[in-house]
């Protein structure tokens, strides 16, 4: 079983399980300030679920690709959406600061 380690929580789950659905149902801060609200909702169209992501994941879908390409993300920032992502080993999760996660700043690292 693979393990996520995310806000000083490790979490097992399931090979291939959804990354999004792990963080939320184990009290993860998936998302920042406003966007808690105002969120797609794991469709992958809004982009607020951003992370960095250390580890085996599964490789960048169209939606993740799309949305990871357009402002205030960027292709190059090595960010991935948690909600379309799927965990296939062993992972280590960032999340940085701004709506959409995007900024410099880090709000949690995996150790917490």
């Amino acid at each position: 079983m693979p393990q996520v380690l995310a806000q000083g929580k490790t979490i097992k789950c399931n090979r291939g399980a959804k990354l999004g659905r792990i963080l939320q149902e184990n009290g993860i801060d998936l998302y920042n300030g406003g966007a808690k609200l105002i969120n797609c909702r794991g469709i992958g169209s809004c982009g607020t679920c951003a992370v960095k992501i250390e580890g085996e994941v599964s490789a960048p879908n169209w939606r993740d690709k799309a949305r990871c390409s357009l402002p205030p993300h960027s292709p190059t920032a090595e960010l991935r959406l948690a909600c379309q992502t799927q965990v296939l080993g062993d992972i280590k999760v960032t999340k940085f600061e701004g709506f959409w996660g995007e900024g410099s700043q880090i709000v949690w690292t995996p150790e917490g």
